[in-house]
C-alpha cells in the first residue's frame, strides 16, 4: 500500500440485517439482526481532486452486496458471513487494496446471561 491508501478510507458503520447465521437451531429457525461495518483503503485523492464518483468505491454498491450476503444463504458462522463480505469487497472494487469487515450479533444469549453482544473482525488486503 502506498502511504495516502494507508491513511484514506471509506467506512460504512452500523449497517442492519436480519439474517438466519448460526449454528443453533434456534438462530436458523428464528433469525437475528446482524451488524456489520466494512473499512475500505484505497486512495481517494483522485475522487477528491476530480469530483469523480467513478474514482472512487460507491458505497451503496457495497451496502447492496452486504445486504445480500447476511440475508441470503444461512452459514454456521459469523466469520464466514465476514469472510464473504470481505472477498466480494475486494472481487467487485479494485482500487480497494484492503478491507476490515466487523460483523456483530448483538444481545448474544449464553447459557443464563446475556451478551451486550459478539463480534468477529477480520482483515483482507490484495
Amino acid at each position: 500500500m502506498n502511504r495516502n491508501t494507508e491513511e484514506d478510507r471509506i467506512l460504512l458503520e452500523g449497517m442492519t440485517f436480519f439474517g438466519r447465521h448460526g449454528t443453533l437451531q434456534a438462530e436458523r429457525e428464528l433469525g437475528q439482526p446482524f451488524v456489520v461495518d466494512v473499512e475500505m483503503s484505497l486512495d481517494l485523492r483522485p475522487a477528491g481532486l476530480s469530483d469523480d464518483l467513478s474514482k472512487t468505491v460507491d458505497y451503496s454498491e457495497v451496502h447492496r452486496l452486504v445486504r445480500r450476503i447476511v440475508e441470503g444463504e444461512p452459514v454456521n458462522l459469523t466469520e464466514t458471513v465476514a469472510e464473504r463480505i470481505a472477498a466480494k469487497v475486494l472481487e467487485d472494487h479494485p482500487t480497494v487494496e484492503a478491507v476490515r469487515v466487523k460483523v456483530s450479533k448483538p444481545h448474544v444469549r449464553l447459557e443464563d446471561t446475556v451478551l451486550a453482544g459478539s463480534a468477529v473482525e477480520i482483515v483482507r488486503r490484495r
